[in-house]
């Protein structure tokens, strides 16, 4: 009995959460210096994006779904770059403002520039949430929320799918050719 009650108790300690704290701090730094185009509006019969985009990136960007938690691409990249629309390119997101959210989706404090993204208040789930667009060719790319890091407290929980990386040395390269 003595020796049942020390392994019920070694098997309580092991199974608890010895997980690591997830970092949700960010630091405050400047983001790539990357032109934004003048942003003028695309607009696309629904048969033309459906013969550009993906099946996947069709239901998300056009039909505002959602992939699934941890199924993305990006949602565990920690290559330095920018993140752009899948749909048109239009540069959204530098890879300084991306952290680690927990969520499962690629998650970012602020836009590249606030230009870029619009919103709008999404209420499919049977409450308001705050989806995000791309501001070119109003694709769907997430949801903004509240519960993000400093600086703007903001978190910006996006589909993979709907984003396109390029690395930070072919940032560079680009700007300078």
């Amino acid at each position: 009995m003595k020796y049942l009650a020390i392994i019920v108790c070694m098997s309580m300690f092991s199974c608890t959460s010895t997980g690591q704290k997830v970092n949700t701090e960010a630091k405050e730094v400047k983001p790539l210096k990357v032109d934004i185009p003048e942003i003028q509006e695309i607009k696309k019969s629904e048969k033309e994006w459906k013969n550009e985009l993906t099946e996947k990136q069709y239901y998300v960007l056009r039909e505002a779904g959602t992939e699934r938690a941890f199924t993305g691409e990006y949602w565990n990249n920690k290559s330095f770059g920018l993140y752009s629309c899948a749909a048109c390119g239009l540069p959204l997101f530098d890879s300084i403002t991306k952290y680690k959210s927990g969520t499962g989706w690629p998650s970012f404090y602020q836009p590249i520039d606030p230009t870029v993204v619009e919103e709008d208040v999404d209420y499919d789930l049977g409450y308001a949430r705050r989806e995000v667009h791309c501001t070119r060719c109003k694709g769907h790319l997430g949801h903004v929320f509240t519960d993000g890091p400093k600086p703007t407290g903001l978190r910006y929980c996006l589909n993979s799918v709907s984003l396109q990386f390029t690395p930070a040395e072919k940032v560079t390269a680009k700007k300078n050719n």
